[in-house]
């Protein structure tokens, strides 16, 4: 089995985190979303992450079930799949950027809801 390894980073001021555009739901939450279709993402705080998807205007957020220490300080994290879609069943990882980078927090994902924010 092939593991891929991808790291997804967006180290945002404090002042856009307490900025944290409002999010109306546009469609039915999906389990998963393609690897290649994702063109960068935003994490909004410990357990919130938009995922721009690539040549759309669509846009998924993600609450994690659960909260994943440093995320948001942080700003940065991968993810390993062995297939073409990151699901909610997939965890991400938090990248720690102060000194050496290294490994922090692993946590898993929730449901992709796709979602219009506001300006």
């Amino acid at each position: 089995m092939i593991r891929r390894s991808w790291l997804l980073a967006v180290a945002l001021p404090a002042a856009v985190l307490a900025k944290m555009p409002v999010a109306t739901p546009s469609g039915a939450p999906v389990n998963c979303v393609p690897i290649r279709s994702i063109d960068r993402t935003a994490v909004r705080d410990d357990r919130t992450i938009d995922f721009f998807m690539r040549g759309t205007p669509r846009v998924y957020r993600n609450v994690l079930p659960q909260a994943c220490p440093e995320l948001a300080s942080e700003g940065a994290f991968s993810y390993e799949t062995s297939l073409s879609v990151l699901c909610d069943v997939d965890l991400v990882t938090v990248f720690r950027q102060a000194g050496p980078i290294r490994r922090g927090a692993s946590c898993g994902l929730g449901s992709f809801q796709p979602v219009v924010l506001s300006k």
